[in-house]
């Protein structure tokens, strides 16, 4: 009796650990990513308006899980070196290939990554595979190459601000702020000429959608009361349509860096503002060496050049060189929706 109570108690154990055994589940096996097969590795596209029309194809290998899956599949493109840190998405399918046209791919470069017309650009490309959101997503290995993109004229979807420094006029299309990305999100810089000057945002030029900021929270609200600015100046406003919320930091300009008389330290070298050309500037000596712009004495608020290219890209980890040393007159355009600098030797 006691062996066959023996045995019984073997039978109940090894059932259990069956059990455990089975609760575990299938484990989950990347069995491979998927590849990038066109564009190639080095290649060198010059996309231009007279083939705007003409297919790009863009085509990869399969995902495999290591189970079967329905997988979406999402091609993305950023900068080199950008780690994709903001990428911009091609498009997205359940298949292999994603079948798009040249002005397809120039929008990307030239609107939504804000690329130079006409000038070569190193950027990288990779797929990501998702089966579910309970796996997690795979890559392909980033494929890197060269775009041109070419120039085309874009109308920036914009805000109004008129307001007491313009005569309330919403029709004013000089004192507007833009959208870059055309999603909702608005920025530009305004400048009020007088201590305490109130404004709102309409959405075009008549008072039917306007906004204000009833309560000062920074929210706004449609048909709301007046937004008040403090002590006069260059505000830089940010409005986001979409959370209806909005902010006003007052700038003061200068010029900073390695060619400027106290370096890379405190004090920067304080522009002022023209409201006839409607540009702040400064004429000073430089030696040679480099410079960027920030508000504030702060970094909070700055602007460099990464493309060489006379545009202002914020927070740019590349200064602006200066050549030789000279006397030199340093004009920044903040009037958007492309911010600008002129740097000319006397």
């Amino acid at each position: 009796m006691a062996k066959q109570y023996f045995l019984s108690l073997l039978l109940i154990a090894g059932l259990m650990s069956a059990c455990e055994d089975s609760a575990v589940g299938p484990t989950l096996s990347i069995n491979s990513s998927p590849t990038l097969t066109s564009p190639t590795a080095g290649a060198n596209i010059v996309l231009t308006e007279a083939t705007a029309g003409d297919a790009f194809d863009i085509t990869w290998t399969a995902a495999d899980f290591g189970f079967q899956a329905a997988v979406t599949y999402t091609v993305e493109l950023d900068l080199a070196g950008n780690s994709f840190a903001d990428p911009v998405v091609l498009g997205s399918t359940s298949g292999t290939a994603l079948n798009l046209t040249q002005q397809d791919v120039n929008t990307a470069l030239f609107i939504t990554k804000g690329l130079v017309g006409e000038k070569e650009a190193d950027v990288e490309m990779r797929v990501r595979a998702v089966v579910n959101s309970d796996v997690a997503a795979i890559y392909s290995a980033p494929v890197s190459m060269k775009m041109t993109p070419y120039t085309i004229v874009i109308v920036y979807p914009q805000l109004q601000v008129p307001g007491s420094y313009q005569s309330w006029d919403p029709a004013n299309n000089t004192t507007v702020i833009y959208s870059l990305k055309s999603n909702g999100k608005f920025e530009g810089y305004i400048h009020f000429q007088d201590d305490n000057t109130k404004f709102k945002f309409t959405d075009g030029p008549s008072w039917d959608i306007n906004w204000g900021d009833t309560g000062g929270d920074g929210t706004l609200d449609a048909g709301g009361t007046d937004i008040e600015a403090g002590p006069a100046g260059t505000y830089k406003l940010n409005v986001d349509i979409n959370a209806l919320t909005y902010s006003a930091v007052l700038t003061n300009w200068g010029v900073i860096g390695s060619a400027t008389p106290n370096g890379w330290g405190d004090p920067d070298q304080d522009m002022t503002y023209d409201p006839a050309t409607r540009l702040h500037t400064i004429t000073l000596d430089l030696v040679a060496g480099e410079i960027k712009f920030r508000a504030n004495d702060d970094w909070a608020i700055n602007y460099g050049d990464d493309g060489a290219d006379g545009r202002l890209d914020f927070n740019a980890p590349s200064n602006i060189a200066i050549a030789e040393a000279g006397n030199y007159t340093i004009s920044m355009n903040l009037r958007g929706p492309i911010y600008t600098y002129t740097i000319v030797k006397n």
